[in-house]
């Protein structure tokens, strides 16, 4: 912890920086309670604090591989969905952020004449690493949120090969469902190569075959799509996004979902890619050291799961071990006698060739102008030269 800010102002900070830019972090702080710190104070005690509780987090999956404890009771249904987005990293580099978001879904309402499913109780995980790894630094949410004792969990997500794997490892029997959107990105593709991009034509095709998906299911559609390729058999966008379909047959029937209780989008995790991760580390003229990105990402996933009060005593208190641990070593090592043998003492040889003669000047050596010698400036430089140079009888 900082030694010139009170545990309070040390949070303000930090809470501050994880919402805005650090220079407007400290600006505030001094707007808000007369405490003057630098930018630089704000962003080194944010990623201090940041990275402590991604250390935190790891050591917590690490306790849950190895005692493997019950999850605590989910709720009656959940939502889980998972997306990546990207941020700016230094010298131009960009890099992917994963986020996993969990909630809980709402019964149906009806909104504009249409039933709509609303999930609510929303939590983030978010981190800049592998889909392997991300998939095993996720469990501390998954268990936290009670995803596994849930009694009907749906995985709503695009149709990316590592959503389905961390769907497998985290909730194998969970409804999975094909964002609706996302379909529709596929399907207008389509559209696009029989209408024209951009063209009015292909924006109502688009539109009526996504109203037949919703409302009736994929048979019909698939059936023309079919017969679209026999058409148009060399059309990479008609059998490309025929197969994508068709490989995901059973996680497009939105008729049935709809009709069980379940959201058919994933709009949770498109507004968290926002909320969580762009409107702070994507900011205009933002570029992030790597190492530095899962910090910040930490204290905006508390931030925004809305558990600020509940962990942040969690990461002062391991700052102040963290610190006293540090403080005791550097004191320990001061306190040790300093001890070393001839072994390890590096003794430099110098070998008698190397030994260059010098020969020295049998008398002193006179400067041109005996009254330009600096030494006749000084009383004892003065008695020097007339020993030296005695005056002439």
């Amino acid at each position: 912890m900082s030694g010139r800010l009170t545990p309070s102002g040390e949070e303000h900070l930090i809470r501050l920086s994880s919402w805005m830019p650090f220079e407007r972090a400290a600006e505030l702080m001094v707007d808000m309670q007369g405490i003057r710190v630098s930018p630089a104070t704000s962003r080194r005690n944010s990623e201090t604090a940041g990275a402590a509780y991604v250390e935190m987090q790891t050591e917590e999956v690490k306790q849950l591989e190895k005692d493997m404890p019950v999850a605590p009771k989910g709720a009656e249904k959940m939502q889980m969905s998972a997306d990546g987005a990207m941020v700016p990293l230094l010298h131009g580099q960009w890099a992917e952020v994963r986020t996993l978001v969990v909630g809980e879904v709402q019964s149906a309402v009806q909104e504009k004449e249409e039933w709509v499913v609303h999930t609510r109780d929303l939590s983030y995980f978010s981190r800049k690493t592998s889909s392997e790894e991300f998939e095993r630094l996720a469990l501390v949410e998954i268990q936290r949120r009670g995803v596994e004792n849930a009694r009907q969990v749906a995985a709503v997500m695009d149709g990316s090969d590592w959503l389905q794997g961390f769907t497998d490892h985290h909730r194998s029997d969970a409804v999975r469902i094909l964002d609706f959107p996302h379909a529709g990105e596929h399907i207008g593709q389509i559209g696009e190569f029989l209408h024209g991009e951009g063209t009015s034509q292909a924006q109502e095709w688009l539109k009526e075959q996504l109203h037949r998906l919703k409302h009736e299911g994929p048979d019909d559609l698939l059936i023309e799509l079919h017969q679209l390729q026999a058409q148009h058999p060399d059309a990479q966008a008609v059998s490309g996004n025929l197969a994508y379909l068709k490989k995901r047959e059973q996680q497009i029937q939105y008729p049935r979902f709809q009709a069980d209780g379940w959201p058919i989008g994933s709009g949770i995790v498109e507004s968290g890619n926002k909320l969580v991760v762009e409107v702070r580390l994507k900011g205009s003229g933002m570029h992030w050291a790597e190492r530095h990105v899962n910090s910040m990402l930490a204290l905006r996933n508390i931030e925004c799961s809305g558990r600020w009060r509940e962990d942040w005593p969690k990461i002062e208190t391991h700052l102040r071990q963290d610190a006293h641990q540090r403080s005791a070593k550097l004191h320990q090592s001061r306190n040790e006698p300093v001890q070393a043998s001839i072994s390890e003492t590096q003794i430099i040889m110098v070998p008698p060739t190397q030994i260059i003669p010098v020969s020295l000047p049998k008398e002193p050596i006179k400067p041109k102008n005996p009254k330009d010698n600096p030494w006749r400036k000084f009383k004892f430089g003065r008695a020097l030269y007339q020993r030296d140079y005695p005056a002439k009888k």
